[in-house]
């Protein structure tokens, strides 16, 4: 059922919501930082490649698909929150004198998340924001057509390294949503300087952040969640191959590698590997990589926090007033955190 946003005094926009796109595969400048960034990866002495190139088209859909898998709670549980407690977010807005919000999703995807949150925060202005740059526009469309009188400006960009947003975007009242524990892909310090930058009035703005995190469980459940019984996280974390292919003119065979997921007690994260099967070798120009039998491609982190290591976090960056709402499990925690 479509729900309708009863905004006052907001003149309907056009059908179709404005789109920026910032982020952009084949501009010279573009191809020349993922290169050098995948290059540098991958001839590491312990290869890695950053999670944020999972998100091709096919790697956004593979994701959606996890989401609904049994093994995979994070979505579920979140969204029960989002449902229980959507009256005290609106509240705690309220309460930090936010009353005409821009709503700014980081890593959008599909976009259902901040959908359920919408007819209750009511923002002035929604701006979903997504590296998936086809993916986010007809997500965009889609969120349009659900609540016509919203303002929608959809963003193309890579928001890992700065979060300066287009002129387009509302300059007050500027809340942050970024769910599903993304936060998790970067380490501590990263998760750090990505916070600060929100705060940072020169850059993000913020006024307030609704984050979504998975909090620390036994090392079962946390293992079966990124290595799911139908295989649906291998084909995920090996389509990672094919893009780099498209980006890098590689020939990776991703036949020739294994998916891995394991809980790394120490570190307090799961990490996700590309196992090579066997000795080989992977070409692009200008460059290769030799790989033995059993070596790793290092492609995810996801920290798992506890409540109190997560609020020291934002406390650290700058966030004051903090709360957060928890399952009964208490499996997963979506915190608010006002500036």
């Amino acid at each position: 059922m479509n729900l309708a946003l009863k905004l006052p005094a907001l003149a309907l926009p056009a059908t179709s919501p404005q789109f920026i796109n910032r982020y952009n595969e084949t501009s010279g400048k573009q191809t020349l930082n993922m290169v050098s960034e995948l290059t540098e990866g991958l001839n590491a002495a312990a290869a890695s490649v950053s999670p944020k190139y999972f998100y091709d088209a096919l790697g956004s859909k593979l994701f959606e698909a996890i989401t609904e898998l049994d093994e995979y709670y994070p979505t579920r549980t979140e969204a029960g929150i989002f449902d229980a407690a959507h009256t005290s977010m609106a509240n705690a807005l309220a309460d930090a004198g936010i009353t005409r919000s821009c709503l700014i999703d980081l890593g959008a995807g599909n976009c259902a998340k901040a959908s359920r949150l919408i007819p209750h925060l009511q923002p002035q202005q929604y701006v979903p924001v997504d590296i998936s740059v086809g993916f986010l526009r007809d997500a965009a469309e889609q969120v349009q057509s659900t609540f016509p009188a919203l303002d929608i400006v959809g963003v193309g960009m890579d928001f890992s390294t700065g979060m300066v947003l287009p002129a387009e975007v509302q300059q007050s009242d500027r809340v942050f949503f970024y769910p599903g524990s993304s936060l998790g892909n970067f380490s501590p310090d990263q998760a750090l300087a990505f916070l600060q930058r929100m705060v940072d009035p020169a850059q993000g703005a913020a006024r307030g952040l609704l984050l979504g995190i998975d909090l620390v469980k036994d090392q079962a459940t946390l293992e079966a969640a990124y290595d799911d019984a139908l295989g649906v996280t291998a084909a995920f974390n090996k389509n990672l191959l094919r893009h780099i292919n498209r980006l890098l003119g590689s020939d990776f065979d991703a036949r020739q590698w294994r998916h891995l997921a394991l809980f790394n007690e120490s570190e307090s994260r799961i990490e996700m590997h590309l196992q090579a099967q066997k000795n080989l070798s992977v070409h692009w120009p200008g460059g290769e990589r030799s790989f033995r039998g059993g070596e790793r491609i290092h492609t995810e982190n996801s920290y798992k926090y506890t409540l109190a290591s997560m609020s020291a976090l934002l406390r650290r960056a700058g966030f004051t007033q903090i709360n957060y709402w928890t399952d009964p499990k208490d499996w997963f925690a979506v915190f608010w955190a006002a500036v």
